[in-house]
């Protein structure tokens, strides 16, 4: 008898593993492997960028110090500026990331935040529909307009926030009001990793607004919210705004993007990220064709769009337009709403047609080529020589050379790194430059609307390093004074004579 019991206690056993094996055996759990993979090959050749290397050094700092630093300590030219320290978490996961396993431990990182991405997206293109073979759409429609910043920056963790905030709102409005609590402890994160926790509160405010003004307007429609969901979500988001003040410097630090936005024109005119959208490559054309595919569906198949789905699609396409990287943030809005409203062009999922091994095939495969296609330590040191100038640097540190040095904008990044004992005169934290002056007076220098020896003599500047391809080489070699001293395919150096 005891063992009759024991042998069907085993054989239930055996079938509940069974079963759960069957569940994640399954045609979403493919697809999320695919998109896993894609974010690999994406990562593959993006792990040079050059703000990379100043969050990398920020985050070291951080590691090593035990402090958040509030003040420009890389550059030579601010005085130590106050630095609004807006992303410390992501820099200091970065490092973390690059302290186990090098250059490598940076590449998984990206990858993983590439990943978390895609199948973020397609979860909560999932939710949408109920179809995952149509939200594939949508995964696919945000990694095609994240490859305009997926690179190891701060900027993905962010917008992993933003996706994981969608999903928050939507579980809480459709399952359960208590999900909404979650988005506080969001925003304690957020705060500190990105600044697009400003775009997450604009979110949070989309929702509450429509939540308070049910109504029908033709093919225009807000649904109504139950009192009890409404009131849970107006408590979390404020207890969310509150959270934002647990940040090294307060209330500064909630204003760091709204000052970017409107008080920043230099970097924001300089920086090619930051310009206008152009409608006639490739990311501005397929906008378009998701608007146009998204209104003629409402139009043609009497299809009704939510009120929040339109003024989310309004702000996301405002800011992709006024700014070349926010279309990363129109795909994460866009991809939901242009799922639900094509969500019936194709047949739905079925259980039963679930074919179990094809599938575990299709996993393993996609596990397999992702290791496989992952970059050698090889592969990555070439691409981090690429476009820095790396025997430049070693023929300073040969050398011994030292003084007040001016750098390329894009070397500035690479030098906080690589160079330490060179304090930069500019890089990619546009802002303290900008606040300070230096970089009005570097865009002065660069465009020769002034005598460049004004400069050079303002700042004490003794070595130049440049690009090789800058128009400013010429000019160097014209200016008495200056010599120079090192050149390659990538750099210049030029130094100031005794």
């Amino acid at each position: 008898m005891s063992s009759g019991v024991i042998i069907s206690e085993a054989h239930r056993t055996s079938a509940h593993r069974a079963l759960r094996l069957r569940r994640i055996l399954t045609f979403p759990v493919v697809l999320a492997a695919l998109l896993g993979l894609l974010a690999v090959m994406s990562a593959r050749n993006n792990l040079n960028d050059p703000d990379m290397w100043w969050h990398l050094k920020t985050g070291e700092v951080i590691w090593t110090t035990h402090s958040i630093p509030t003040t420009d300590i890389f550059s030579y030219t601010t005085n130590h500026q106050p630095w609004i320290p807006q992303e410390w978490l992501s820099q200091l996961s970065m490092y973390a990331a690059f302290k186990m396993a090098g250059f490598s431990g940076l590449m998984v990182w990206l990858c993983l935040c590439g990943a978390t991405l895609f199948i973020a997206g397609y979860t909560l293109c999932c939710l949408y529909t109920d179809n995952p073979k149509i939200s594939l759409l949508g995964a696919l429609t945000i990694w095609l307009f994240s490859t305009i910043g997926f690179a190891p920056r701060p900027q993905m963790i962010g917008y992993i926030l933003l996706l994981c905030e969608l999903l928050l709102i939507h579980r809480g409005r459709t399952r359960n009001p208590k999900w909404f609590f979650g988005l506080p402890i969001l925003f304690v994160i957020w705060i500190n990793s990105h600044g697009s926790f400003l775009l997450g509160m604009v979110v949070a405010v989309v929702f509450l607004l429509v939540s308070c003004t049910p109504f029908r307007a033709g093919l225009l429609v807000s649904a109504p919210w139950q009192p009890g969901t409404r009131k849970t979500f107006l408590v979390s988001v404020g207890i969310s705004t509150f959270a934002l003040l647990c940040n090294p410097v307060g209330i500064n630090q909630i204003l760091y993007p709204i000052n970017t936005l409107l008080h920043q024109p230099i970097g924001i005119a300089q920086v090619q990220e930051w310009q206008p959208l152009p409608l006639t490559e490739t990311r501005g054309i397929a906008l378009m064709a998701i608007l146009a595919c998204i209104f003629l569906t409402v139009i043609l198949r009497r299809a009704e769009i939510l009120w929040e789905e339109l003024l989310l699609l309004a702000v996301g396409t405002w800011l992709a337009v006024s700014h070349t990287r926010l279309i990363f943030v129109f795909g994460i809005l866009v991809a939901p709403i242009l799922c639900r409203l094509l969500s019936d062009f194709w047949d739905g999922y079925r259980v039963e047609l679930e074919r179990p091994i094809p599938n575990a095939v299709l996993i393993a495969g996609s596990i397999l080529v992702g290791i496989l296609v992952f970059p050698s330590r090889a592969s990555i040191d070439q691409q981090l020589q690429r476009d820095n100038p790396v025997a430049a640097v070693q023929f300073m540190k040969a050398n011994h050379v030292s003084g007040r040095m001016l750098n390329e904008y894009v070397y500035g990044g690479y030098l906080i790194w690589a160079a330490p004992d060179h304090p930069v005169f500019v890089d990619g934290r546009a802002d303290v430059f900008e606040w300070t002056g230096v970089l009005s007076d570097f865009a002065r220098w660069e465009g020769l609307t002034e005598d460049p020896r004004l400069l050079l003599d303002k700042y004490r500047v003794d070595l130049c390093l440049l690009a090789r391809t800058s128009p400013m080489v010429t000019v160097m070699n014209l200016l008495p004074g200056w010599k120079l001293v090192y050149s390659d395919d990538r750099a210049v150096i030029f130094a100031r004579l005794p």
